[in-house]
């Protein structure tokens, strides 16, 4: 007797790979308006040809649900967000405007208390970088911070490090919104060096004039 899976089983260390690589293909015919990250898929539209991105939305949509219903694999009508102008997307809210920190990772990020203990410390700073993305010279400003990391060091919350501390949830909260790289415009690298570091930023002019980062 012969056992074949209708569902991917759990506990398979080579499940997640096989997953993603099914929805892949599964998607490659639409993948240039409905790319995929393992069981999520993301249809965006634009105006074009006379008819309104809605409409476009519409029939990009119908090709997507088209394909996986004659590949029978289902989706979960609970968890689809339809015809939206943003959505949450692995962290953040994506949007034809750009992309910014889920707002509910800022309030834990401007609620958290102040670490009494290198656990606390790696949590707080763990969540920091996932967001760090969103503003500037964050590394500078975790400095006194990351040496309480270090292997044998001793436990002392300094002055420097409260002020880095607050400097850093003062920062994020701000939570500023990062542009969508506009592929019909012209890229630009910007480059710096010092005694101790090097850099470099992919920018772009937007439809403002103003230079943001790639």
């Amino acid at each position: 007797m012969l056992w074949e899976w209708i569902a991917m089983p759990q506990g398979l260390r080579n499940a997640p790979a096989t997953f993603d690589r099914c929805v892949t293909n599964l998607l490659r015919l639409v993948s240039d308006f409905a790319p995929s990250y393992f069981d999520d898929v993301f249809v965006h539209s634009r105006a074009r040809d006379g008819k309104t991105d809605v409409e476009v939305h519409r029939i990009h949509v119908r090709k997507v649900l088209t394909l996986v219903r004659e590949h029978k694999v289902f989706a979960n009508l609970k968890k689809c967000i339809f015809e939206a102008n943003e959505i949450p997307l692995l962290g953040c809210i994506v949007g034809k405007n750009g992309v910014r920190p889920d707002p509910e990772k800022i309030k834990a990020i401007g609620d958290w208390p102040v670490p009494v203990d290198v656990k606390g410390l790696r949590k707080f700073l763990g969540l920091a970088a996932y967001l760090h993305k969103h503003s500037r010279i964050y590394a500078e400003m975790t400095v006194h911070l990351s040496r309480l990391l270090k292997k044998n060091e001793r436990w002392s919350w300094s002055t420097e490090c409260q002020h880095s501390f607050e400097s850093i949830k003062k920062i994020l909260v701000q939570s500023p919104v990062l542009a969508i790289a506009d592929q019909d415009r012209p890229f630009h690298v910007v480059c710096d060096a010092s005694d101790f570091a090097i850099g470099c930023a992919l920018m772009q002019y937007d439809s403002d004039g103003v230079d943001r980062v790639g």
